[in-house]
């Protein structure tokens, strides 16, 4: 019963980032979990009740590069670093972006946040170790569900950069 209960959950529980997932013809499979919201990281927590090695959960964060907002997607397992950010796509100085403005541009809510079918498509670095995995965990749009995909797809759905983001 528990388990058509998930499935009906997730049948009715699509995002904007599976519907795009959907939509391109890529292969995902969802991951759902129970999130506790009084977990110190969500990443952590997604990599934990998943039972995959932080390194393969990769967290989307939203960073104001010289005034333009962009998206960093790096491991659970280690930061992002501004700079680096700044560098991959050009720029001189790089902020985390203020998370009101993080959501309301990408139409998900902190702890939730996509690189897929976001509301406004904002440029995109996928952290270049990404590469060394088959396929990443990345949200899929809301806490407590996560997509696995091939970082090649996901880095081609975004039309990410890919470059060393990530500080462990």
């Amino acid at each position: 019963m528990a388990k058509k209960a998930k499935k009906q959950q997730l049948q009715s529980g699509s995002t904007p980032a599976t519907v795009a997932l959907t939509a391109a013809g890529v292969d995902f499979t969802v991951h759902s979990y129970d999130h506790d919201p009084s977990h110190p990281s969500y990443g952590e927590e997604a990599a934990e009740a998943m039972g995959v090695s932080p390194d393969r959960v990769f967290k989307t964060l939203v960073a104001d590069v010289d005034g333009a907002l962009v998206v960093g997607v790096v491991p659970v397992a280690g930061s992002l670093d501004l700079k680096a950010l700044a560098t991959a796509v050009g720029g001189k100085r790089a902020a985390m972006a203020d998370p009101a403005l993080a959501e309301r541009t990408t139409g998900y809510v902190r702890g939730g946040i996509s690189p897929l079918g976001q509301r406004k498509k904002l440029r995109t670095v996928l952290d270049a170790s990404a590469s060394s995995h088959r396929t990443i965990c990345v949200s899929a749009g809301r806490r407590g569900l996560e997509v696995e995909v091939s970082p090649t797809d996901l880095a081609a759905l975004t039309e990410a950069t890919l470059a060393p983001i990530g500080r462990i």
